[in-house]
């Protein structure tokens, strides 16, 4: 397998590539708060839980950069931002959604309990 660079950084394998654009706590959240549709920053806020505003804020600019969400604003009183996914987020969703059935299988082998 060949190395592969990135915005100046070397990645060994897809794999580590893959989470560097959706890994992390609150990337695939976010991503899935997004998969029926546009959504506004604080619909978003009140859907992901334990967020903070400059987190969220944070993690949709890089999600931005990395070409996977698309936001627009509208030129409104007060101002109105909807996020939404870029076909490269779309194709993102059935990955995650493969992540968290192993996520779940794993909570019910080893016992956890979801809150």
């Amino acid at each position: 397998m060949t190395n592969l660079t990135y915005e100046g950084r070397l990645y060994y394998s897809p794999i580590e590539l893959t989470m560097a654009f959706i890994g992390g706590t609150w990337k695939m959240p976010i991503l899935l708060a997004l998969r029926k549709g546009p959504v506004r920053y604080g619909d978003l806020r009140n859907t992901i839980s334990h967020i903070t505003d400059k987190m969220l804020y944070s993690q949709l600019r890089d999600l931005e950069k990395k070409g996977m969400v698309t936001r627009k604003v509208y030129k409104s009183k007060p101002p109105r931002v909807d996020y939404m996914l870029t076909d490269l987020g779309k194709k993102s969703i059935k990955l995650i959604d493969k992540i968290n059935d192993f996520g779940c299988y794993l909570m019910e082998v080893e016992g956890i309990k979801r809150t």
